[in-house]
């Protein structure tokens, strides 16, 4: 028996202690595109490992590649590479080559094209264990083939490959996860009909990398050090990058679709950051909990908007795209081949600290690395020369997970001596002896403990380990998937059309990709060079002469960016003008997403407003509790209200949310409104009124043809919307009109048609509400971007 021979042939060669051990069971490995690339380089070498490392564990292999390729020459090009299968250094020439031999034995090829196909192997998978006496333990399938095939081979191996009752499967999936949130929930939900989340490892390599893996048992041995300093109160900043040098050509079809962030830093770079900032569970071992804080994690993270990304492209990549994807020679490309992203949490650990995630192609040098820098708050009266690396606390204080590559070369853990001398597990991690002339991060090696691997692994022979035991924190759930991309869509959607800066690539880059922190935004440091890839379009110089008036009231215009920084410094004016004359500023604000990026903007770049004087109504909210996602108070608070300090008795929410109940009239929320409004704000006008317009020329939750609030002696009314949800609160239009001023802010060219129209219209609020937005005072002023005014 083929299966007998082998064990007694590696028992023969002191590979097994004895036959009797054997007894675990039989694992079946399917490797799905077993002639591919990936599989060429990584896997079988993997898998190959995995059978030095386990064949005395008890269990029997087999091994199956399988590719859609005629069974002839597919076994040729399989065995092609089997033959060509390494042992590590340290392994003995005898013993490998009676490994290896015996793992060429246990390989076969099949083609895998149609269903019947999958019954064979199964047949044959039932009929060897059958003849060898053995019991199986399990199967495990590893899809290495494009995301597109993956619900015909989920469903095939569903209906005719699974293993008996008793036995695990688990089905090893390859990035990419979909392209966006949207895709990802649908590749999701098909592979969840066809199999249970335990079953299912999706593979992120990098979570195999060595220095990545060990940063939370690093956390975790090292606690007794690291729990008064892993916060926002000692950390200064966090650096996570992968800086290659290679560029994109020969992969440019798949480049055009998913760019430098769906490649790099939605998946790897963000995988790390979790390792950062998750609450450490009371034991690293286990599996769920690991899974669970990183969820909590991804939760913690506050929302990208586009000026948390600065994105660049080596010249050469349009080019690149042209000649392999047969593009137009005018053809632009919008995809980023560089991304430096600003990313923040809102967890009370790292509240303020920047985490930057950086990644490109065609750079300097190639080299990834986690670091860690720690603010220095000394003061040495002692000359920078004197100063000793472990006593002197004037020193860079850093923990630095290096990945590899760059100027060690190697994985590594370096922490500053002036730190602590970190605990590390001797069997697979030694210190560093000799120390070279090397610097790293300014600072000479010496200054550091360094510490690598006894023992270095390729990532793909750690992560095939770990899904021979199961570990399932090596890989992403998905519910962390999911998460993932809902953190990371939004800026993918507002970046699609982003102008990039070019940049030459390699070391004529020079400082164009350097980019800085200013007021939680990132940008560039250098203003120029910087080419568009828009170059069509026009500048704010060529509308000039535009008119000044909008409706016979003034009129602000300017794209979107200038448009929202004047508005922000017109509204900071108009505070703290009020707040110097009458001691208070009464500021009612609309909901909606054009008011987001004004939030954000009087947040980040308005340190003298006087919000400590200033109070905060609602013009309109939606009839949902505050907490959820759709209310316009927790936008306002996530954007705006947790950045500033304003008193809490001066924020006032709409009380839409009474009695466990939403917006129902006999709970008299908008009489407590009313008389809140009435009770603070002298005669019930307020100082300053943010609207927006509908593109139906609502404004506020006033909408075309409405029942209540478009005139009358009720100031806050219950609203129904055309759009869900449905029901709202609104203050009315008599009541908005008796404001000292009114600005009314239209953003987009979605907006284009209902701009124009207002422009020609007169007063008839039952069919455009806005246009019955008239304050007695006459002080109404329309801040409208080029877009909107101008499609």
């Amino acid at each position: 028996k083929m299966l007998r021979r082998v064990l007694c042939t590696v028992l023969f060669m002191g590979a097994l202690p004895s036959l009797a051990e054997v007894s675990q069971g039989h694992i079946s490995v399917v490797l799905l595109g077993a002639t591919g690339d990936l599989a060429k380089k990584y896997l079988w070498q993997g898998l190959f490992q995995l059978y030095m490392d386990q064949v005395s564990s008890g269990h029997s292999f087999t091994f199956h590649g399988a590719a859609l390729t005629a069974l002839e020459l597919g076994q040729k090009l399989m065995f092609d590479v089997l033959k060509k299968l390494a042992c590590p250094p340290d392994e003995s020439p005898n013993r490998c080559a009676v490994l290896k031999d015996q793992f060429l034995k246990l390989s076969q090829y099949h083609q895998l094209k149609t269903a019947e196909n999958y019954t064979v192997l199964n047949r044959e998978i039932e009929t060897l264990l059958r003849q060898e006496g053995l019991k199986e333990a399990g199967r495990i399938f590893y899809f290495s083939v494009p995301p597109f095939a993956y619900t015909e081979i989920a469903r095939h191996i569903n209906s005719s490959c699974r293993p008996p009752p008793g036995a695990w499967l688990r089905v090893v999936l390859e990035k990419p996860f979909g392209h966006d949130l949207e895709s990802a929930q649908q590749l999701a939900a098909e592979l969840t009909s066809f199999f249970r989340e335990e079953e299912m490892y999706r593979v992120d390599h990098y979570l195999g990398k060595q220095a990545v893996a060990h940063i939370l048992p690093f956390r975790d041995q090292n606690r007794q050090f690291l729990d008064p300093i892993w916060n926002r109160h000692h950390v200064e900043r966090v650096e996570i990058v992968l800086k290659e040098t290679v560029d994109a050509k020969g992969r440019t079809s798949f480049y055009e679709q998913y760019g430098v962030i769906r490649d790099v830093l939605q998946n790897h770079l963000t995988e790390a950051l979790m390792f950062l900032t998750m609450e450490l569970p009371a034991n690293v071992s286990r599996a769920k909990e690991v899974l669970q804080c990183k969820l909590q994690a991804f939760q913690s993270l506050r929302g990208l908007e586009k000026t948390s990304a600065v994105l660049g492209q080596y010249q050469a990549y349009a080019g690149q795209v042209q000649e392999e994807l047969q593009k137009a020679q005018d053809y632009i490309s919008t995809t980023p081949t560089f991304a430096g992203v600003l990313i923040h949490s809102d967890s009370l650990r790292w509240e303020g600290v920047p985490f930057l995630l950086t990644s490109g192609k065609a750079l300097d040098e190639r080299v990834g690395y986690v670091r860690v820098l720690f603010k220095n708050q000394a003061y040495c009266t002692q000359s920078e020369t004197l100063r000793d690396a472990v006593h002197s606390q004037c020193k860079a204080k850093q923990i630095i997970f290096y990945i590899g590559h760059g100027a060690l070369n190697t994985p590594a853990v370096l922490v500053s001596r002036n730190l602590f001398r970190p605990v590390m597990p001797e069997g697979s991690w030694r210190e560093a002896v000799g120390q070279s002339d090397l610097h790293i991060f300014g600072q000479p090696l010496s200054d550091y403990y360094v510490y690598s691997p006894v023992k270095e692994r390729d990532a793909y022979s750690v992560l095939i380990s770990n899904i021979y035991h199961g570990r399932k924190d090596f890989f992403i759930t998905t519910e962390n998937l999911l998460a993932s991309w809902a953190f990371w869509t939004p800026l993918l959607d507002s970046i699609s059309h982003q102008p990039l800066r070019l940049y030459p690539g390699g070391v004529e880059n020079q400082h164009l990709l350097d980019f800085e922190m200013v007021s939680g935004e990132v940008a560039f440091t250098l203003a120029e060079p910087m080419e568009l890839l828009n170059p069509n379009r026009l500048m704010p110089s060529d509308y000039r002469t535009i008119q000044s008036k909008f409706r016979q009231s003034p009129l602000v215009s300017a794209w979107s960016e200038d448009l929202i920084s004047q508005l922000a410094s017109d509204i900071e004016k108009t505070a703290s003008r009020t707040v110097a004359h009458s001691g208070q500023f009464h500021l009612a604000l609309s909901g909606g997403s054009s008011p987001v990026i004004l939030f954000q903007r009087l947040a980040r770049h308005h340190y003298a407003f006087p919000w400590k004087y200033t109070h905060i109504w609602l013009v309109d909210e939606r009839c949902v509790p505050l907490t959820d996602a759709e209310s316009n108070f927790f936008s306002l608070h996530n954007h705006l209200l947790q950045s500033v300090r304003v008193p809490y008795f001066n924020v006032h929410p709409m009380p839409v949310h009474l009695n466990q109940r939403l917006c129902v009239e006999e709970d008299r929320g908008t009489e407590l409104y009313a008389k809140e409004i009435m009770a603070l704000v002298a005669n019930a006008s307020f100082d300053l009124v943010l609207l927006g317009v509908g593109t139906d020329g609502h404004t506020a939750s006033l909408f075309p043809q409405s029942e209540n609030g478009l005139e009358g002696a009720q100031t806050v009314v219950l609203t129904e919307s055309p759009v869900k949800p449905h029901q709202r609160m609104s203050l009315s239009l008599p009541l908005i009109n008796k404001a000292r001023q009114v600005f009314v802010l239209v953003l987009g060219k979605g907006k284009h048609d209902i701009t124009t129209l207002l422009s020609r219209v007169g007063h008839e609020p039952r069919k455009w509400p806005v246009s019955g937005v008239s304050p007695s005072s006459g002080q109404l002023v329309w801040y409208v971007d080029y877009e909107a005014l101008l499609g």
